[in-house]
């Protein structure tokens, strides 16, 4: 991956970092549930786990902001996912191995999320990854969340690290804009939430990866040598 330095891997959380997608899956379903709905199959949810509130809601009940029910709706799937949000979430496969291999390369790691503070920090703590991370900041910590880059500017200063030199790694369009709005190079994780209407190719990341194990090929084998 070309440019400078590599000082600081950032994270997107749902679909980049952590499998999110079967506990907020089974919100939506329980949800469906309470309104009389049969369940969806979770190859249909998967695609638009990364989208939020906005995007389950609207593959679940074809609702979009703006709608009538979609705030009232909205609070009810928060409330539901609110209860079942660690039940079933795990790091992708070989993530475990790749934030261990930042560790041994002195190369810190953080997460810059979309996901509201109220989940994505106790999601944090319940994977253990709380103490691990250099830091953690949430669409709700800034004025502005993905894909403006400010969220991504709050991360660098909290580890005092130059955006320049820092990568952003997300499975979304809007992980990509960000990144490359706050001068990151970018890594689109091929392996997330993609769904079949997305147009990867065209979001123009430095880099995809289709594994979290691919990523240490792209790092410096110690931050000595970054």
């Amino acid at each position: 991956m070309g440019g400078g330095t590599v000082k600081l891997v950032l994270f997107d959380l749902d679909g980049t970092l952590v499998d999110t997608a079967p506990d907020l899956g089974l919100a939506l379903n329980i949800q469906r549930q309470r309104h009389a709905l049969p369940a969806l199959e979770m190859a249909a949810i998967r695609p638009f786990a990364s989208h939020g509130s906005r995007g389950l809601l609207g593959v679940g009940f074809g609702l979009q902001p703006g709608d009538e029910r979609f705030e009232a709706m909205r609070e009810e799937y928060l409330a539901l996912y609110d209860q079942v949000f660690a039940e079933s979430s795990s790091l992708f496969e070989g993530m475990d191995q790749v934030l261990t291999a930042l560790q041994q390369r002195g190369l810190p790691w953080g997460v810059v999320t979309n996901k509201p503070r109220r989940f994505a920090a106790p999601l944090m703590q319940a994977l253990q990854l709380d103490h691990r991370a250099a830091c953690l900041v949430c669409a709700d910590d800034a004025v502005r969340a993905k894909p403006d880059p400010e969220t991504l500017y709050m991360a660098c200063r909290q580890v005092g690290v130059a955006a320049s030199d820092a990568i952003y790694v997300g499975d979304a369009e809007r992980d990509i804009q960000a990144g490359k709005a706050a001068g990151m190079r970018t890594v689109l994780a091929a392996y997330g939430y993609i769904a079949s209407t997305d147009s990867p190719e065209a979001w123009a990341a430095d880099t995809q990866i289709e594994t979290p194990l691919d990523l240490l090929s792209l790092l410096p084998a110690s931050a000595s040598t970054a």
